[in-house]
């Protein structure tokens, strides 16, 4: 009998895949909130904005959301300062929490909200919309890039013929600093219907109205993330690549989600 009531569901994940079910199963209970959490947005942005005039503006803006990690912050912040690709600007958002001291650079832009969200979408388009720039690129507090992870990337996208966006692989290290894997898969948007290997750690885009974070409120329970649904949803118009170097270093905080991958 189960068997037959799970028959429905089967087909539904064979026909469209498990985390587009499940998205849309999130965009129908968490819809409210994201109403509000747009307006929350809005105000924020024009508040900082006032603050900020003339906006930030480079080949790349890297934006970097943060909630309490001084310490992961400043090394984050200065893996984005390092990269060889010198013509971008790097804004730190805030969740509410206050900034800590960071280094002194006129490529670098710190605001905080006027309250926390908890919700890193939320925090992330803020960013996206006090800067302006051709390509916007993403890395959290507590992960690392490499220092050629900007070059990479827009060696790709600023070649004739380019994509729209592009990723590169993930080296995912334990809090002890001991390498678990390298995350390096090749973008299939039906495979991406399946399986949850896009980060948008790695992820640089050209800058475009789809390249926005969903505001739903995702609690740790909430599958998918928001990184897999701003590059699945990006790549519906968009052409998206993968760059096979491994150029983040990912942390796997055991009491965050993390992606099981054994390829």
């Amino acid at each position: 009998m189960r068997r037959i009531a799970r028959a429905p569901w089967e087909l539904l994940k064979g026909a469209f895949g498990w985390l587009v079910l499940f998205e849309l199963r999130n965009k129908v209970l968490l819809a409210p909130s994201a109403l509000r959490l747009r307006r929350v947005e809005s105000a924020e942005t024009r508040r900082l904005a006032a603050a900020t005039a003339p906006p930030p503006a480079a080949l790349v803006a890297t934006v970097i959301a943060t909630h309490r990690r001084p310490e992961e912050l400043r090394a984050a912040v200065r893996s984005a300062l390092d990269q060889t690709v010198r013509d971008q600007v790097v804004i730190v958002v805030d969740d509410g929490a206050g900034l800590p001291g960071l280094p002194d650079d006129p490529r670098l832009f710190a605001v905080s909200l006027a309250r926390n969200t908890g919700v890193a979408g939320v925090v992330r388009n803020v960013g996206i919309r006090l800067t302006r720039s051709r390509y916007v690129a993403f890395l959290d507090d507590d992960n690392l890039w490499e220092p050629d992870h900007l070059e990479r990337a827009l060696a790709v996208l600023e070649a004739p013929g380019g994509p729209d966006g592009v990723y590169t692989a993930l080296r995912r290290v334990l809090p002890d600093g001991t390498e678990r894997d390298v995350l390096s898969v090749p973008f299939d948007r039906r495979r991406a219907a399946r399986e949850s290997f896009l980060d948008t750690n790695a992820f640089v885009g050209r800058r475009e109205g789809a390249l926005r974070f969903s505001r739903l409120r995702r609690t740790p329970e909430v599958m998918p993330r928001e990184d897999w649904e701003l590059v699945h949803r990006y790549s519906r118009r968009h052409t998206v690549r993968h760059v096979p170097h491994a150029t983040v270093r990912y942390l796997v905080n055991p009491g965050s989600f993390y992606t099981t991958w054994s390829g």
